[in-house]
């Protein structure tokens, strides 16, 4: 979809404040639609999603469950796949079907989307591997080489206009994200300096990296999720006070 529809889709449509920021579900549709259903009115407006959506090799009706809980927000909802979501082209079918009947449901996996206010989401889902020699998968694993992630995101030159958001399964390399990351993604981040950043990961944590807000809201199939203020650059971590197992 060219950037000029973009635009008109989002004209007149409120302006992208509090983003619901969600990261591997891993099936816990249960609990996915009970967050959904008891989000307060218009607040947050914008869902991201990052990591895995489902467990490995879920049949299609566990894809269907997932989009349908979020098309369920009637908010606008970005998502990208998980290094677990193969294989990724019968995830990737379903995650168009669902998006013609949720068109506020949009994939950004390795292209972009505007939000309501001309807000940029970008994206590079699965494992992201600083290795040139990496074998990419989308078959039995998602997997890609960083120099891969680069040429897909090149696009998001086109809009230096625009505030970004980028999503990522794989975090970026950084001392305040205790766990591994990609020294690829950091250079991302670094490189197109967004707004706000949100990626996968094992446990929630914040750190800013140059001017940009990271945001990691932990595993939602341990009930962990995050409310980020897009304008304060603030985090509201939050945990669901029942159980996420599937």
């Amino acid at each position: 979809m060219s950037s000029s529809t973009e635009q008109q889709r989002s004209r007149g449509a409120p302006r992208v404040r509090r983003i619901l920021a969600v990261g591997d579900v891993r099936s816990a549709v249960e609990a996915l639609e009970r967050l959904v259903q008891d989000l307060p009115e218009g607040d947050p407006d914008t869902i991201a999603v990052v990591g895995d959506l489902t467990a490995p090799w879920s049949k299609p009706e566990a894809y269907r469950a997932i989009f349908k809980a979020f098309g369920a927000a009637n908010r606008p909802a970005f998502w990208i796949p998980g290094p677990n979501d193969a294989p990724l082209a019968d995830f990737l079918r379903e995650a168009s079907n669902m998006e013609v009947v949720y068109p506020l449901l949009r994939g950004v996996h390795g292209t972009v989307a505007l939000a309501p206010g001309s807000v940029l989401f970008a994206g590079m889902g699965g494992e992201i591997a600083d290795d040139p020699d990496v074998i990419r998968n989308e078959e039995a694993v998602v997997r890609y080489a960083g120099w891969e992630a680069e040429y897909r995101l090149k696009v998001v030159r086109e809009f230096d206009e625009h505030q970004k958001v980028l999503l990522f399964s794989t975090p970026p390399a950084h001392n305040g994200i205790h766990q591994a990351g990609s020294e690829t993604v950091a250079e991302l981040i670094n490189t197109y300096a967004p707004r706000v950043a949100i990626v996968a990961g094992e446990e929630p944590s914040e750190v800013r990296l140059g001017t940009t807000l990271v945001v990691c809201p932990g595993r939602f199939d341990r009930g962990h999720y995050a409310i980020v203020d897009y304008h304060d650059l603030s985090v509201e971590a939050a945990t669901l006070t029942e159980p996420t197992a599937v």
